[in-house]
């Protein structure tokens, strides 16, 4: 009987292990209303109902690329959560919904609509000529 409590106690602190590890990697978010920062908790988080996250530039979510910070370095979040492997990942995913491959920037937008216009004069202009 002994053996199948030691066992029963070593299973529930994995499983507490491992959903405490997940949670802690859970703890990095992002909003769409707000694109250019992220959250993420200042302390260990007790639960999901009282996650307190503070916001952090985008640009300093995974700014080591995976690598250890440098000695004396101040973690912008609890742990260094925010140069994990998953936040890597996460900034990695985040910047894909942002800025998807293919999609053009602002100034290429721009430079693209006004092309069109000119286009498009153009060819009035042809055909007024051609009637």
């Amino acid at each position: 009987m002994g053996n199948l409590s030691l066992f029963a106690v070593l299973l529930l602190a994995l499983v507490a292990f491992v959903h405490g590890g997940d949670m802690m990697r859970k703890s990095i978010v992002f909003d769409k209303k707000t694109p250019d920062v992220f959250y993420c908790p200042q302390q260990k988080p007790k639960s999901f109902d009282k996650l307190y996250v503070h916001a952090k530039p985008l640009s300093k979510l995974c700014e080591f690329d995976g690598k250890p910070p440098p000695k004396g370095y101040k973690s912008d979040c609890y742990h260094d959560l925010d140069e994990t492997e998953y936040a890597c990942k996460e900034k990695h995913r985040i910047m894909m919904r942002l800025h998807p491959p293919g999609a053009l920037s602002e100034e290429e937008s721009t430079k693209l609509d006004e092309n069109k216009r000119v286009i498009k004069r153009v060819i009035k202009k042809i055909k007024k000529r051609q009637d």
